[in-house]
């Protein structure tokens, strides 16, 4: 155990009490809290309608308030999380964690803490959607200069799939991109999709698994999906450069117009802070393998929540799972000796970065350095602190 992890669960009787997540060691007199709030993405997306769709079971079945609290900004959500502690389980995309534990783009600011898995929430299917009579049939369409593409100012994960790792994919310089592509900022996860049937952008980056784009398939003209065909090996090298924690596969869940096309794949998590109590997150992890039969049907992401997608999940994750889950898991046979000795790893590294961007701020503080993202003297701060660590990616 790291001394980080050490002083973390020293500070697991003043969360308990400050959050009312405390319970008994077994589950058969565990006492629920009277109030659960969870983080989810907005009200447009999947994980928002699938939260709702188990939480009045839970609700129901366990005696505790579930409050559903939609949050747009990945970095508010993160800070509600770990930093106000006005929230105890976030919905998050494991890309999304990535940005958060390595401080990338405008986390590099915010305050580092250690995150764990608390259970999978979804594996959200993700591609570049159009217009139905747009001239853009193919990816190497969007060559031909002047598209507009949709950029989600909203979320750093959002930006960077197609500031980056879009022009990546069709091999242009991602610093000078802007030349063939004319990046459209919108502010809302809603506002980015729909400004291709609302002929504000010609390509956007979406999941067709959102309710919004059961809204566009409706459109006069419908939409279409450009295909990225996981053949393209080279393209993909580029486009996973910047979102490592992707995976490309064939689209079989959302909407019509997105079946069969080839995409990638993100899976979204619930997640809480290391420190959360241990009991908390066991029964957690017991009510939603447990219950699953009984909330599986509230939603179609629902589904995705079961023991086996969650199995399926933890061979490619570098995420640690708290260890609660842990416990959970071990005690019915689905942890092994492997899932252990990559959870050790994944914790290592965790706390590594954790560590790291600790110090970072640290030595910002005592030079009288602005601790800000857009800062050249903080970011150099950063980078002098974190150079060499290795960072998250999927295991393949």
């Amino acid at each position: 155990m790291t001394k980080l992890t050490i002083l973390a669960r020293g500070a697991l009787g003043a969360l308990a009490v400050a959050t009312g997540l405390a319970g008994s060691a077994g589950a058969e007199d565990y006492t629920w809290p009277r109030l659960m709030v969870i983080g989810t993405p907005g009200t447009t997306t999947g994980s928002f309608a699938s939260t709702n769709g188990w939480a009045p079971v839970m609700q129901k079945e366990t005696g505790t308030t579930v409050r559903i609290v939609p949050e747009d900004s990945e970095l508010q959500r993160y800070r509600r999380l770990v930093e106000r502690r006005n929230i105890q389980v976030t919905s998050v995309a494991a890309a999304m964690m990535r940005f958060q534990i390595e401080g990338i783009d405008a986390f590099a600011a915010t305050q580092p803490a250690a995150m764990r898995i608390l259970w999978h929430h979804n594996d959200t299917p993700w591609g570049f959607v159009v217009a139905g009579e747009s001239e853009i049939r193919t990816m190497d369409d969007l060559k031909k200069g002047g598209v507009r593409v949709a950029e989600g100012a909203f979320a750093s994960t959002m930006a960077t799939a197609v500031r980056k790792a879009l022009p990546a994919y069709l091999g242009l310089d991602p610093e000078t991109a802007s030349d063939t592509l004319n990046f459209v900022p919108l502010s809302s996860y809603g506002a980015n999709c729909r400004s291709v049937t609302e002929g504000k952008a010609d390509v956007a980056y979406c999941a067709p698994i959102s309710s919004v784009l059961s809204e566009m398939e409706g459109a006069p003209g419908g939409i279409r999906w450009l295909d990225m065909p996981a053949a393209e090996t080279e393209a993909w090298a580029g486009f996973l450069q910047y979102r490592p924690m992707l995976v490309p596969s064939k689209i079989t869940l959302g909407v019509e117009s997105a079946r069969g096309v080839e995409g990638m794949t993100s899976n979204y998590l619930y997640a809480v802070p290391a420190d959360a109590e241990e009991d908390f997150a066991y029964n957690m992890a017991k009510w939603f393998n447990e219950s699953f039969a009984a909330y599986k049907d509230t939603h179609a992401l629902a589904a995705r929540m079961s023991l086996e997608q969650f199995r399926a999940y933890l061979e490619r994750s570098p995420l640690p799972v708290h260890d609660g889950v842990v416990r959970y898991l071990s005690e019915i046979g689905a942890w092994s000796e492997a899932d252990e000795a990559r959870n050790q790893a994944a914790v290592a590294k965790m706390d590594a970065w954790v560590t790291a961007r600790q110090a970072a701020l640290d030595e910002a503080k005592e030079k009288g350095v602005k601790i800000d993202a857009a800062d050249p003297d903080f970011m150099a701060i950063y980078k002098a602190h974190t150079e060499g660590l290795e960072g998250f990616r999927s295991l393949l």
